[in-house]
C-alpha cells in the first residue's frame, strides 16, 4: 500500500471520528482553535486532512482532546499513514486495509496473447451477473453455488487471458467484482463460508483496481454480514463501519442506506451494549434513502428500498428483544412478500417466531414456526437451517404449551 493510500485511509478514519462526535468540519475547526489558542485553522484545512492530502501532525493533541480519543491512538494512526513501522491504524480501518491476502489473484501475466475483447463481451457478462442475482431471489445457495463458482472462474480467466483497452478493462473488473459479490453471497447461504470469504476478497481486489469505491464497500459489507452471523461479531462491526467509510458520503443514496443497515445488523449481533449504535444506524439508513440528488444507484442495488429497510429494522428489533416494535413490521412485510421467495419468507418468519416468543405469545410463535418449517423444507439454504435451530431453541422454553410441543415433536431440536 502506498503512502498516498495510507493517508487517504487515515483521512477516512478522522472523518469518522468527527461524525461520531456529531461535528461538522467547520465546528471541528472552531473547537480546535478554541482548545489550541490558534485561530487560523479553517474548515478547508480539516477537509484536506479528511481527503488525505495532509496529515494533522501538529494538531494531534488538540484533536485527541476535542474528539475524546487517546492521543497515543491518534499518534500511532498518523505514524501508520506515514508508513512508519511502529504505526497502527485502529479497528475498522486496519481490518479493511489488511483484508486482502498476499498477491493479487487478478494480476494478469506479461504474456497475455488471447483474443481481444470489447464492450459487447462485458455487456454480455453483466447480463449473466444480473441473471444470477435474480436467480438468487428465488433459489437458495445450495442450488446456485456450482454455476456461480463456474461463472466467477470464467470471468477471472477472461480478465487474465484476453486483451482489451483501458476502458473495457475497467468495466470488466467491475463485473468481476459484482460477480464475486453474488458468488460470495450464494456460497455463504450454502454454508461454504471460507469459499465465500475468498470470493469477497477477490472481488475487493477487482473493485479496487476498477476504482469503484461503492462496490468495494458492498463486498466488504457482505463479508462483515457473514462475520456477524458466524461468531465474529466485534470484527464485523469494525468491517461494516469501514465499508461505510470506504464508500464515502458521495456514494449513491441506496448504497449508503444498505451500508448503514449492515452497520446496524453488526451492532445488533454484537449484543445489547451495542443497541443504541444499532438504532442510530437504522435511522441513518432511512435518512440516506430519502436524500435527493447524487449519483444513480448501481444495478446491484436494485432491491434496496424503504420496504427492505423495514425488514432490517424488524430483524434488528428482534435481535435486540424488542418484540412490540418487531412484530408489526414483520407482519406487514410478510403480507406483501411474494410467495415464490421461499427462502426469504422462511427467514422472515423465523424472526417473527422469535419475536412472538419474546412477547410471551408461544401459541403464535408455534404457528409461525410451523409455517416457516413448511416453507423451508426443500430450501437448500444454510441460513434457513441455522434460523430453524434458533427458533427451536426459543420454542423449547415453552415446551409445556401444546401448540409448541406439537412443533417440537415434528422438528426435534438437534441434541
Amino acid at each position: 500500500m502506498t503512502t498516498t493510500e495510507r493517508k487517504r485511509i487515515f483521512g477516512q478514519y478522522l472523518a469518522r471520528l468527527r461524525r461520531e462526535a456529531r461535528l461538522t468540519q467547520r465546528q471541528l475547526a472552531d473547537r480546535l482553535c478554541a482548545v489550541s489558542g490558534i485561530t487560523t485553522l479553517t474548515r478547508n484545512e480539516v477537509g484536506r486532512w479528511e481527503q488525505g492530502r495532509r496529515l494533522p501532525d501538529a494538531w494531534l493533541p488538540a484533536l485527541a482532546a476535542v474528539l475524546a480519543v487517546p492521543l497515543g491512538t491518534l499518534e500511532r494512526a498518523a505514524a501508520w499513514a506515514r508508513g512508519e513501522a511502529q504505526g497502527t491504524l485502529p479497528g475498522a480501518f486496519a481490518t479493511l486495509a489488511d483484508l486482502l491476502p498476499p498477491g493479487d489473484p487478478l494480476e494478469p501475466g506479461d504474456g497475455r496473447t488471447g483474443r481481444r475483447i470489447g464492450p459487447s463481451t462485458v455487456t454480455a457478462l453483466a447480463g449473466r451477473v444480473h441473471g444470477l442475482r435474480l436467480a438468487d431471489d428465488v433459489l437458495a445457495g445450495g442450488d446456485l453455488i456450482v454455476p456461480a463458482s463456474r461463472e466467477l472462474a470464467k470471468a477471472v480467466t477472461l480478465h487474465r487471458e484476453r486483451t482489451y483497452d483501458e476502458e473495457t478493462g475497467r468495466a470488466l473488473l467491475v463485473q468481476v467484482g459484482e460477480l464475486a459479490q453474488i458468488t460470495g453471497w450464494i456460497a455463504s447461504d450454502a454454508g461454504e463460508h471460507e469459499q465465500a470469504a475468498h470470493a469477497y476478497q477477490l472481488g475487493i481486489s477487482a473493485a479496487r483496481q476498477a476504482g469503484d469505491g461503492a462496490l468495494v464497500a458492498n463486498l466488504a459489507g457482505s463479508l462483515a454480514y457473514q462475520m456477524s452471523n458466524t461468531g465474529s461479531e466485534l470484527e464485523a462491526v469494525d468491517l461494516a463501519r469501514a465499508a461505510l467509510d470506504e464508500a464515502g458520503p458521495d456514494a449513491p443514496a441506496q448504497t449508503r442506506a444498505l451500508f448503514h443497515d449492515r452497520v446496524a445488523w453488526a451492532h445488533a449481533k454484537a449484543g445489547r451494549k451495542h443497541a443504541q449504535d444499532a438504532m442510530r444506524a437504522l435511522g441513518q439508513a432511512h435518512e440516506a434513502l430519502t436524500e435527493d440528488g447524487g449519483p444513480d444507484a448501481p444495478t446491484w442495488a436494485y432491491w434496496v428500498s424503504r420496504e427492505e429497510l423495514e425488514v432490517m429494522d424488524a430483524r434488528v428489533f428482534t435481535e435486540l428483544h424488542r418484540p412490540l416494535r418487531a412484530v408489526p413490521l414483520l407482519s406487514r412485510v410478510l403480507e406483501r412478500y411474494d410467495a415464490t421467495h421461499a427462502r426469504e419468507l422462511a427467514l422472515y418468519l423465523s424472526w417473527l417466531a422469535v419475536a412472538y416468543a419474546d412477547a410471551n405469545e408461544p401459541e403464535e410463535a408455534a404457528a409461525t414456526a410451523a409455517r416457516m418449517f413448511e416453507l423451508s423444507a426443500d430450501v437448500a439454504s444454510d441460513r434457513t437451517g441455522e434460523r430453524g435451530r434458533v427458533v427451536l431453541g426459543r420454542l423449547a422454553e415453552f415446551e409445556d404449551v401444546p401448540e409448541v410441543a406439537a412443533v417440537l415433536a415434528e422438528h426435534p431440536p438437534a441434541a
